[in-house]
């Protein structure tokens, strides 16, 4: 990541069907260097792992339906191609991210892809000792999702920079 560089902050508040999150989205852009429209999946890995978020780490695409993790943060690292993201549910903002991108999602954040390019591909992972769970926004799913959110211990570092990181200095103020 370039010296310097400063994540997109963005911010969800609960919207009586998503949670979202007290704590920010993250958009850090061109993370990882990419060459003929893509970035080495093993490279996002290796940093995600670096700073403690290598817990039950994927790769595969982004479900095209509004939905959020109760019992982990996420983090998604755009390898290949291009994604609109819609974040903080059906009345929150897309984001268009691409190769090299990394974006770092607080548990309750409803994400949702809008449409990708077919070139489109992300490595995610949580942080250490946390896996995530599935809920849709769905009646029944909160207060049970709430307390869960509650319960998710800090992850101490930022999964790009560490502890140089926005997710520190923001996160840590309001935890």
């Amino acid at each position: 990541m370039p010296l310097g560089a400063r994540a997109q902050i963005l911010r969800f508040a609960d919207d009586g069907t998503f949670p979202n999150s007290r704590f920010p989205v993250l958009v850090y852009r061109a993370v990882a260097a990419v060459e003929s429209g893509a970035a080495a999946p093993e490279a996002f890995e290796a940093l995600f792992r670096r700073n403690g978020w290598g817990s039950a780490s994927w790769r595969n695409g982004l479900f095209a339906i509004h939905h959020y993790h109760s019992t982990a943060h996420e983090v998604l690292g755009i390898y290949g191609g291009s994604v609109r993201i819609q974040l903080g549910g059906p009345q929150g903002t897309p984001v268009e991210v691409h190769a090299g991108d990394v974006v770092v999602i607080p548990a309750g954040v409803a994400h949702k892809n809008l449409g990708a390019s077919r070139e489109f591909r992300v490595v995610g992972a949580y942080p250490a000792g946390t896996s995530p769970d599935m809920n849709y926004g769905e009646r029944g799913e909160r207060p049970g999702a709430d307390r869960n959110i509650a319960r998710i211990p800090f992850p101490g570092l930022d999964p790009v920079p560490g502890q140089r990181g926005e997710l520190v200095a923001l996160w840590g103020k309001v935890r």
